[in-house]
């Protein structure tokens, strides 16, 4: 066949496929090529010539190759920093003379100038010696300023500051030391009621003690628990012949039926106005202990079901003082300590003499083992070392099987260890034998005698 020119080369030529382009003519602009005029050619123009036709042969393509993929870069995520804190401006510090600048050290004292006074101060006490002692006075000065405390004192504070003034000029009639732990303890409370808003004077008090065993609840006020101190104070008042609150003419009531004959003859509920009478009581109480002498210490005060002497009697009455205070400390939320050590140790002291008695009292009901070994009166027997620890704390051996018996170590059959203040909370009736946190070694039979009979020394 011949082509359209009578041309043989033409008949045999495939017709041209052009190669694959490489990878960068990719990215060539071709929108504007123009291809070229040759008129002896017999191009025109907006044709490519074909090829072999009028240009040299073009050399044979390479073969093409898929370029190889580049790695693809995962940016890394941007990571949170806290902004830095912009440097704070210099204080403007003014120019001052001396006069003024003397006149700024108590507001420096008191951290009470801008910061370009305060500057300008700390820069003149480098140089100016007389108001550097000055600023050093009114420094220790400020430390001294604070808000009332009220009663977050050291409990000893005030038998240190009475010891210091008595020992520069001694009273001329002394309170007795076995009523000081009465006049402390009437003194804190009195300082707690002088503290607290006329609202809290009616908060709800839940009163709890221990009667035949069964845990016994009441429900009061502050209020109302300062008119049972008032009424029950009454029985010392009346076995040194001061005026009962109750009236002449009552017959014997125990405790808590003279707390609620006053509570019932109020024509009102019990409010602060019941704090003058029962400071006032508890004032004329020392005062006629300081005056009577020695001799009034062994005067007897009956409680219908019991008695004790007086010196015995003043300090129950400071026990029961401290617990209903820390009652009506609670019931306001208000921090309130422990007495004093000596203190505390002279009222572990009364209830481990009362245990005895109320260990036979409660065998003689039913509630306690039986006698293991009886002896002679005032001879030693079986015993239980209490050991209290903390402050007020010691030893002491409780005789299990008689009053009449003296407790000795040599014939201890068991031991209870317990700290000052939680046993106090035992005898007071405010936590039970169970919850007592002791420990224990020996007679269990004993130690639960022991441990009930304490609770049993409670009463409203």
């Amino acid at each position: 066949m011949s082509g359209a020119n009578g041309d043989e080369e033409d008949v045999a030529r495939a017709p041209w496929i052009p190669g694959p382009r490489r990878s960068a003519d990719d990215h060539a602009d071709l929108s504007g090529a123009v291809p070229p005029w040759d008129g002896d050619n017999g191009t025109v123009p907006g044709h490519w010539p074909e090829p072999g036709r009028g240009t040299a042969p073009e050399p044979k393509p390479e073969p093409w190759h898929a370029p190889a993929p580049e790695p693809r870069q995962v940016p890394e995520p941007e990571r949170w920093r806290e902004p830095e804190p912009e440097p704070e401006p210099e204080p403007e510090v003014p120019v001052l003379d001396h006069g003024v600048l003397k006149s700024l050290l108590g507001a420096w004292a008191l951290s009470a100038c801008s910061a370009g006074e305060t500057r300008a101060v700390e820069d003149h006490l480098t140089v100016c010696a007389p108001c550097a002692e000055e600023a050093l006075r009114l420094r220790d000065a400020v430390a001294l300023l604070h808000e009332d405390r009220d009663l977050d004192l050291d409990p000893l504070l005030r038998s240190r500051v009475l010891e210091n003034c008595l020992g520069r000029r001694p009273a001329r009639i002394p309170v007795p030391d076995w009523a000081t732990p009465y006049d402390a303890e009437t003194a804190r409370l009195d300082a707690l009621l002088r503290d607290i808003g006329e609202a809290e004077w009616h908060a709800p008090v839940r009163l709890k003690w221990y009667e035949d065993d069964q845990l016994m609840r009441r429900k009061s006020t502050v209020a109302g628990l300062i008119g049972h101190l008032l009424a029950v104070d009454g029985l010392v008042s009346a076995a040194l012949g001061l005026p009962d609150p109750l009236g002449g003419g009552v017959p014997e009531l125990s405790a808590r039926e003279r707390t609620e004959a006053f509570w019932s003859r109020l024509d009102r509920p019990p409010s602060r106005a019941l704090r003058a009478p029962w400071r006032d009581q508890s004032h004329s109480l020392i005062r006629t202990v300081s005056f009577a002498g020695r001799g009034v210490a062994d005067l007897t005060v009956t409680y219908k079901d019991f008695a004790l002497p007086l010196r015995d009697s003043l300090l129950e009455r400071a026990f029961e003082c401290w617990v209903h205070a820390d009652d009506i400390a609670n019931a306001v939320a208000y921090p309130y300590d422990p007495p004093s050590g000596a203190h505390l140790h002279g009222m572990i002291d009364l209830a481990a003499r009362q245990l005895p008695g109320a260990l036979a009292e409660r065998r003689r009901a039913g509630r306690a083992g039986p006698v293991r070994h009886l002896v002679a009166a005032g001879a030693p027997g079986r015993s239980l070392h209490l050991e209290v620890e903390g402050a007020g704390g010691g030893h002491w051996y409780i005789a299990l099987d008689s009053p009449a018996a003296v407790g000795s170590p040599d014939h201890a059959v068991a031991q209870v260890a317990m700290d000052g203040v939680e046993f106090c909370q035992l005898v007071a009736g405010h936590i039970s034998p169970e919850e007592a946190a002791a420990g224990q070694d020996g007679d269990r039979e004993a130690i639960r005698d022991v441990l009930s009979a304490a609770a049993s020394l409670s009463r409203l």
